[in-house]
């Protein structure tokens, strides 16, 4: 029997790229699994979709109540749902400044402020951050989404400190420039998309892109109840971006 045997398990963002290869391993691995997303419709079974717009707090209330009420029960919060920007500083006003903050910082706020109730009732609670190597590494032309996951890291490691006292394990994952429909659409965007996907692959020392698998694989390491003493972690699914400084290009 897997560990996650019994457990409910909610994603936000799950319709489509690591929320959709993130649910589907959870629920593989024996989770009943809610996707939390703009278009709940569009997700196959067996998982369940709810609709959720993270930017409103009475939709995030509402989807975890439903969530809830239909399972009996929250154990596991994956915070993925996030959307991108790009330039520097300059690049973008004020409004987009608080629309992708309030997206991708705020609406893991209220996202567990809405679970948190559910989760102090699970002998097993989580919740996994999707965070992202931008939070740590200086990245071109990514101020603005560089920002709000320095900010994710953050708040990771707060609601860890505390939420110790009612047993909720807060940690998330940072990955590398994965191979999703959002980073297929940026590169729809370059004047010369494969020169623009060959240059993102080898900015991280492995040569390669992430796979939307390998991140999955690492949040169910973190959300696993075989990882009862993992908090307040950031885990790297980055090719080694993070902190492998080769010579030259990896010869394969």
């Amino acid at each position: 029997m897997s560990e996650f045997e019994g457990l409910v398990a909610a994603v936000t963002g799950g319709a489509s790229g690591i929320g959709l290869a993130t649910a589907r391993l959870l629920a593989a691995k024996g989770a009943r699994v809610a996707v939390l997303d703009l278009k709940p419709d569009d997700v196959p079974e067996p998982l369940a979709g709810f609709r959720c717009d993270v930017s409103s707090d009475d939709e995030a209330r509402s989807a975890v109540d439903a969530v809830a009420e239909r399972f009996g029960r929250l154990d596991v919060l994956v915070n993925n749902a996030g959307i991108g920007a790009q330039g520097d500083v300059t690049a973008n006003s004020d409004d987009e400044w608080h629309r992708v903050f309030d997206v991708n910082v705020v609406g893991m706020v209220r996202l567990t402020r809405a679970a948190l109730p559910h989760l102090k009732a699970s002998p097993s609670a989580v919740v996994v951050n999707t965070c992202s190597i931008a939070a740590w590494a200086g990245l071109p032309a990514r101020a603005l989404y560089s920002a709000t996951k320095g900010a994710v890291l953050s708040l990771t490691l707060a609601m860890a400190t505390d939420h110790l006292p009612d047993r909720v394990r807060v940690n998330c994952v940072c990955p590398g420039t994965a191979d999703t429909p959002w980073v297929g659409r940026l590169l729809d965007t370059a004047a010369d998309p494969a020169a623009e996907r060959d240059a993102l692959a080898a900015r991280q020392p492995m040569g390669r892109l992430v796979t939307a698998e390998e991140v999955a694989n690492a949040i169910a390491y973190l959300a696993s109840p075989l990882s009862s003493s993992t908090t307040g972690t950031a885990l790297a699914v980055d090719g080694g971006m993070y902190g492998l400084r080769p010579r030259g290009p990896v010869q394969n």
